[in-house]
């Protein structure tokens, strides 16, 4: 059953949608055509919510909690970000979505390139923000070792951004079991328009694998901010991603 109340003076809608016995939360704002957010590994969608007041304006904005994340239930099993992949679109077949557009950041970038394979047509563009759909835990080591339910204290933003201590410690486990790779057969699969958003200081998204994606894509456009590490789209950065964003998304079907 949907809830209303008010946030930043726009009228939200909040619900939950039942995938494999999974409850998944989202909020939607405003209206026109669907506009979905994802946030990174260890968010949730609140990480967008400073971002609605622009985008809704134009779109119907969706804010989603993506499985084991904020509101939505525990990650039940090893983490793939395939599945989760799965359970999105069908998530969104439940919602009534076939055609979106849409924004991932890191974690959600790599979930909307999986997306695109698994459902061809529902994606017509997509901003990708620090992520080219290709990353794993095994090429960082210290990150690894450090990323761990013990060392809690020192990820506050992850913390935050779940209910529960649980929650924490479960996502902390499982980031352990982080990896993805989209070969270039895949990438030339993949006939939406895409928006590769960059810093150049990035540790996880090589300029090698952004020239591989232009190279492969069918339809891409790419921005590289210099001397800018893994949130491109926040910070001073933050109003400039947003005017680009939007005329990316109007100049697309």
């Amino acid at each position: 059953m949907a809830n209303y109340n008010l946030h930043s003076q726009t009228n939200v809608e909040s619900e939950t949608v039942i995938v494999n016995g999974k409850h998944l939360y989202f909020e939607k704002y405003g209206i026109g055509d669907p506009l979905i957010f994802l946030h990174g590994y260890g968010l949730s969608s609140k990480s967008w919510k400073s971002y609605v007041k622009d985008f809704s304006r134009d779109y119907t904005v969706y804010l989603i909690d993506l499985p084991g994340h904020g509101k939505s239930d525990y990650l039940h099993g090893d983490l793939s970000v395939k599945a989760v992949a799965g359970e999105l679109n069908q998530m969104l077949d439940q919602m009534g979505l076939d055609k979106i557009k849409a924004v991932g950041f890191s974690f959600g970038g790599d979930i909307l390139y999986q997306l695109a394979l698994i459902n061809p047509t529902l994606i017509t563009a997509m901003i990708s923000i620090g992520s080219v759909g290709s990353w794993t835990i095994a090429d960082f080591p210290q990150l690894k070792q450090s990323f761990t339910f013990e060392n809690r204290v020192q990820y506050k933003w992850l913390i935050e951004a779940q209910t529960s201590e649980e929650q924490v410690r479960i996502l902390m486990e499982q980031f352990q079991n982080y990896t993805i790779y989209l070969t270039n057969e895949e990438l030339q699969q993949i006939k939406c328009d895409v928006f590769i958003i960059s810093g150049d200081d990035d540790p996880g998204v090589g300029l090698h694998e952004i020239a591989r994606a232009k190279k492969h894509l069918a339809h891409v456009d790419i921005w590289i901010l210099p001397n800018v590490a893994h949130g491109a789209h926040t910070g001073s950065n933050k109003e400039t991603f947003i005017t680009r964003a939007k005329l990316f998304l109007s100049n697309t079907k």
